[in-house]
């Protein structure tokens, strides 16, 4: 699938540079520490308690954990650039309703680090999925409920496509979010392409440095820009934005961008996975999509995307000015979904 690129970014050093950037002292000592064969508690994360974390695959990974261990679980994916945070207020919700809700940082960050400094820092939609069967194995998880938006959304369906049978329902803002490198070769109509500023913005040397230099900055405004009807305070910002001084952040960012783009290449590992998603795998599971009615990111429309959900399938906008971020939004709704999926 992947074929030589006449702009090869990764040839640059400072793209090399931030792939391979260092994990720091934290995550060197964590290297050395014995196998993690049952999750261990650190510091706490706000509304949803103390952070525990479990090696999975490639990463240690830094997860919160609501509600009862023995009930059915729930694992909730968030997107960029945000954090677990967006699910403060959805997991008590589930929570009283007996569910043990999971909410893991994915690589790039807060407190998961990978394991090893020689692992590419590969941001690409397969390595962030494969991320979520490891947690699941690495917690004896056979099956659970997934739920997610933006890039969590793109996870989780990729999770529910090519392993259905961890999957018991889905959870899906914007519903199918697959792709692939020779579909994002197309060009988009002008209206359309301006919405993917960032993602030229990130194919540059400028965009790389700019958003290393100023992150948190470039956060508050895809903030503002997908949820323009969403009055966010600044200590709400705030606390996601910790979430992203992960020091693999802006590499994980940058390659996720250019890979859609084609300008870097995927690793060989996760070379047959691509090769499935190449072909717009139909999700199976039961599935409720859903949709803010002031979504200001760019995500397709509904009836475009609603035949690749072949199971029991529901779509729901969600009304009241509600943007991208919609489990911070709106949590009562995309609690609700997750129940209501669970039962279809």
């Amino acid at each position: 699938m992947y074929t030589p690129s006449t702009r090869r970014f990764t040839r640059h050093p400072l793209v090399l540079a931030l792939a391979l950037l260092p994990l720091g002292m934290v995550s060197l000592a964590r290297a050395e520490m014995p196998e993690l064969n049952t999750p261990m508690q650190t510091a706490p994360s706000s509304a949803l308690g103390a952070l525990k974390h479990i090696r999975a695959g490639l990463l240690d990974v830094a997860y919160a954990e609501v509600g009862p261990a023995n009930g059915p679980t729930v694992i909730l994916l968030h997107g960029w650039p945000y954090d677990i945070e967006s699910y403060a207020q959805v997991a008590p919700l589930l929570a009283a309703k007996g569910y043990r809700v999971l909410i893991p940082y994915a690589r790039g960050y807060g407190g998961t680090r990978f394991l090893s400094d020689a692992t590419p820092r590969n941001g690409q939609p397969a390595a962030l999925a494969k991320d979520v069967i490891d947690f699941m194995d690495a917690l004896k998880i056979k099956q659970a409920v997934l739920g997610g938006y933006d890039w969590g959304a793109r996870s989780a369906d990729i999770v529910s496509a090519l392993w259905p049978e961890r999957v018991k329902a889905l959870v899906s803002v914007s519903g199918y979010l697959i792709g692939n490198q020779a579909a994002g070769q197309n060009p988009l109509p002008p209206k359309a392409e301006r919405q993917w500023w960032y993602q030229f913005y990130f194919a540059t040397e400028r965009g790389a440095a700019g958003y290393q230099k100023n992150t948190h900055a470039f956060a508050k405004l895809i903030w503002q820009t997908a949820s323009p009807k969403w009055a966010f305070d600044d200590a709400t910002f705030e606390r996601s934005a910790k979430g992203l001084d992960n020091p693999d952040h802006v590499a994980i960012t940058l390659f996720n961008y250019r890979w859609r783009l084609g300008l870097v290449h995927g690793e060989a590992q996760y070379e047959p996975l691509e090769q499935q998603l190449a072909k717009a795998p139909a999700i199976k599971v039961p599935t409720v999509t859903l949709e803010g009615d002031a979504n200001g990111a760019p995500h397709p429309a509904p009836e475009d995307y609603a035949k690749r959900f072949t199971g029991k399938y529901q779509f729901r906008l969600i009304n009241g000015g509600i943007g991208h971020n919609l489990p911070q939004e709106a949590p009562d709704a995309f609690a609700k979904a997750v129940i209501d999926a669970d039962h279809l």
